[in-house]
């Protein structure tokens, strides 16, 4: 990706019904028509200019896009290599933490329709603060740039994302489907897995398998959970009140709902229980890149 303020659009293209499926993203990325490509790279071109007195003098402080003159001009190999390395990106750093990051995305979408459901629009917008506040009929928004989107009727789609960091982003482009890229909560590092056999052993395993729901979630229904470990609602409101009693779960009531969620103490627990290695959990990914 481009170390600059501008990432082109087609790199993020919108697939339908909000699917995550790699390859039919990859499938657009690679579809992307030859004009758009050019429009985007001479964008992406100038400000590459623009930024790179800040980087400092010399020759090695300019990034070069991959393959960015043979991208412009729609070569087919280069955009095959480029699908290539987007699925390997994929494979080395995205796949193997796949479930966490589903299930933060999952905890922040329903925490969120909640709110709306509860509430309506006006408490949606409301759990974006501070990264955005609703001033009836605009949203204010922080944004590393000065910048205007008008809607013109369109709606706005609000995408979580486990990559995003500290501000929304959206499209450069105005005039393609208006989103709203926001940050979701991050766990420091994923919990033990639920698997672990001590901790079955010492918990019991519907126990085990919900106080490490209750921590991959980080916030979750009584219905969510019993749903997650296949357990039947009645004994998942018993097994939680047992969590609670030994300090390692906590709940609280937000309108209809009883949320629950992880004590330190008993993060801490799945932190060190298990069989595995040493070292503890796998640590969660950094930006990293992939050679061709």
């Amino acid at each position: 990706m481009p170390c600059g303020p501008y990432i082109p659009d087609f790199l993020t293209p919108a697939v339908d019904g909000g699917n995550a499926d790699l390859r039919q993203g990859v499938d657009r990325v690679l579809s992307t028509p030859r004009s758009r490509l050019r429009r985007e790279f001479t964008l992406l071109a100038e400000s590459e200019a623009r930024t790179l007195p800040l980087r400092g003098p010399g020759p090695e402080t300019r990034v070069r896009p991959f393959a960015a003159e043979q991208l412009a001009r729609g070569d087919a190999a280069a955009l095959r290599a480029l699908g290539g390395l987007l699925t390997a990106y994929d494979a080395a750093f995205v796949a193997p933490y796949r479930p966490w990051i589903d299930a933060a995305v999952a905890s922040d979408v329903a925490w969120r329709s909640r709110e709306l459901a509860a509430g309506g629009v006006r408490a949606l917008l409301e759990t974006f603060r501070p990264m955005a506040r609703w001033s009836p009929p605009v949203l204010e928004v922080t944004y590393p740039v000065e910048r205007d989107l008008h809607l013109a009727g369109r709606g706005l789609l609000l995408v979580p994302s486990y990559f995003c960091w500290r501000k929304p982003i959206t499209l450069f482009d105005g005039a393609l489907l208006p989103v709203l890229v926001y940050p979701v909560e991050k766990p420091v590092q994923p919990p033990a897995a639920a698997s672990d056999a001590s901790l079955a052993r010492l918990l019991g395993p519907t126990r085990a398998a919900l106080l490490y729901e209750v921590a991959l979630r980080g916030c979750a229904t009584t219905s969510e959970l019993a749903l997650a470990v296949g357990c039947s609602l009645p004994n998942t409101c018993q097994q939680l009140a047992i969590l609670r009693e030994a300090g390692l779960a906590a709940c609280r009531k937000e309108g209809r709902c009883v949320l629950h969620h992880p004590t330190p103490l008993g993060c801490r627990l799945l932190e060190t229980a298990g069989d595995g290695p040493a070292e503890g959990p796998l640590p969660m990914p950094r930006p990293a890149t992939v050679s061709p």
